[in-house]
C-alpha cells in the first residue's frame, strides 16, 4: 500500500495522503453518519472522524464514494460489470466515467475454491497485496504483501477491559509509512463484497 518515505510525509490536515512514523490504530463503525443508514465510519485515536463511507438505501452498491469528514470525496469506487467473481476500480475523487482514467487501485475478489487463503487480490500500481481472512472464529482479515508481512489488519473491536463489541465496530491497525486512504479503501471494498456495507 504505497508507503510514504518519512521526508515526505503529507501533512496530517491532508487526509486522502495520510500516514505516520508509528503503527496507528483506527475504529470503523460499519453505519452511516447518517441515520444509521448503509455505509461505514471511521474514527481516529482520540475519536475524530477521519472517513466515511455513505450507502444510504442500498448495501452492496455498484458504486460508493470514499469521503472525508467533510464529504470531500476522497476516492470513487464502481464495481466492473461481467466480472465472474467480482471487481472493483478505485479512482482518485470525483469520477464521472468518461475519462479514459488509469484506476488508483484494483480489487480483485478470489473463487474461494481456487485460492484458499486469499479471499482479494488488491493492486496498487505495480504493487500487488491480498486480503486474507482470519478464519470465522476470529472475524476478521489482514492486508499481507508479496512476501507475507502484514500491512494492516481488521477485527472486532475489544476494549481494554476484555469486553468485546459487537460485528459493526472493528478495529483497523495500519503498519507505518502506509497511506491510511489506501487502506481504507480496500476495506470498503471488502465491505461491499461480504455486503457489511
Amino acid at each position: 500500500m504505497a508507503k510514504v518515505h518519512p521526508a515526505a510525509e503529507a501533512p496530517v490536515s491532508d487526509s486522502c495522503n495520510m500516514s505516520s512514523a508509528g503503527r496507528e490504530t483506527f475504529t470503523i463503525w460499519m453505519k452511516s453518519l447518517v441515520c444509521h443508514t448503509n455505509g461505514c465510519t471511521v474514527f481516529d485515536s482520540k475519536g475524530d472522524i477521519l472517513y466515511r463511507v455513505e450507502n444510504y438505501d442500498s448495501k452492496g452498491s455498484s458504486e460508493v464514494h470514499l469521503m472525508g469528514l467533510r464529504g470531500k470525496i476522497l476516492f470513487t469506487i464502481l464495481k466492473r460489470k461481467l466480472q465472474i467473481f467480482g471487481c472493483w476500480n478505485g479512482y482518485k475523487g470525483s469520477f464521472t466515467g468518461t475519462k479514459k482514467e488509469k484506476p488508483c487501485f484494483q480489487v480483485k475478489k478470489y473463487c474461494s475454491i481456487l485460492r484458499r487463503d486469499s479471499a482479494c487480490q488488491v493492486t496498487v500500481g505495480l504493487n500487488k497485496y491480498g486480503i486474507v481472512s482470519l478464519g470465522h472464529k476470529k472475524k476478521g482479515f489482514k492486508i499481507v504483501d508479496l512476501d507475507g508481512d502484514t500491512v494492516a489488519e481488521v477485527k472486532q473491536k475489544q476494549l481494554s477491559s476484555g469486553t468485546v463489541l459487537g460485528v459493526d465496530v472493528l478495529t483497523l491497525e495500519v503498519e507505518p509509512y502506509i497511506d491510511h486512504s489506501l487502506i481504507v479503501a480496500p476495506v470498503t471494498v471488502y465491505g461491499l463484497i461480504n455486503r457489511r456495507l
